[in-house]
């Protein structure tokens, strides 16, 4: 089980409130990650956050902007989008229940686990968990988790209740576009019946464990074998072990302790690093003061 849960709250039926913490049912599987490299020189491509005509930009600068129109915006601090109160960022209210089969696939998004907070909750979820098995139903409501509002449904599993994130209408396009030249032809009997043997055949109960993702295996093979060969295509960065220039928008660990320090704290760090600074760009100032 994650340390953290991704939300904390109640799930309310009516008057009855269970205290549950929610976690993601599932993680990020393995992948290979490319990066672009400038082939002559065999460095990687750097992306820096820039504003035409200033150049480079502290990351502390920026700011969440909604365009009302071209080139018009509102600024929005951070604070000002946390003050927005939700009645939903702590309350999962089950306001539907419908069948099992009521909510197209396409609808639902990413599962979460969800678990009773505490032995006195244990109770409540139990009896909930097992209203919505034996009415075979799914509970829908809303609620708000990492700055958004999600339509969610929970349903039984197992011995505990599962979550599912839904999209909303608007999300999802309309089948019709995509199937309405498909004919009302019937198919011919004997293809149907080869067809429904064939899958007969194959029947059998899920495994998720029997399949894997032969691509990313594929191209493990492909970059052992060029590795292997020590070909033109195997460069070394000569920048990779360099320190980020300034202006960068890399934010390293001692500048988010800066940060969290305070004025004060940030004083005495500059002080600091002015006392290491290399001799030679303490000869540098007088030379420009000269010219």
């Amino acid at each position: 089980m994650p340390s953290r849960p991704a939300w904390r709250g109640q799930i309310r039926l009516a008057l009855v409130s269970i205290p549950v913490e929610i976690y993601p049912a599932t993680k990020s599987g393995a992948q290979i990650q490319f990066h672009q490299v400038h082939e002559p020189s065999g460095k990687r491509i750097k992306y820096e956050k820039v504003v035409p005509g200033i150049g480079p930009v502290d990351p502390d600068e920026i700011v969440k902007g909604y365009e009302v129109s071209k080139g018009h915006y509102v600024l929005l601090d951070p604070e000002e989008i946390e003050a927005v109160k939700l009645e939903s960022r702590k309350t999962l209210d089950l306001v539907q229940f419908v069948d099992e089969d009521d909510i197209e696939a396409m609808y639902f998004e990413k599962p979460y686990y969800v678990v009773p907070a505490d032995d006195l909750a244990e109770e409540a979820y139990v009896v909930l968990r097992d209203a919505l098995k034996d009415a075979k139903k799914i509970g829908v409501g809303q609620m708000a988790m990492r700055g958004q509002e999600y339509v969610v449904a929970i349903k039984p599993s197992g011995r505990g209740i599962l979550m599912e994130t839904l999209r909303y209408a608007d999300e999802v396009h309309k089948s019709s576009g995509f199937f309405r030249d498909i004919g009302d032809t019937k198919p011919d009997p004997d293809l149907l019946d080869m067809a429904s043997m064939l899958i007969e055949r194959k029947a059998g109960e899920f495994d998720p464990s029997e399949f894997h993702n032969r691509y990313v295996d594929a191209l493990k093979d492909l970059i052992a074998e060029k590795q292997k060969k020590k070909g033109e295509k195997v460069i070394q960065d000569p920048d990779a072990d360099k320190a980020p220039p300034k202006g960068s928008n890399v934010i390293d660990l001692m500048a988010a302790l800066k940060k969290s320090l305070g004025d004060e704290k940030k004083g005495k760090t500059t002080k600091a690093a002015a006392k290491k600074a290399p001799a030679k760009k303490a000869t540098k100032e007088p030379a420009r003061k000269r010219a």
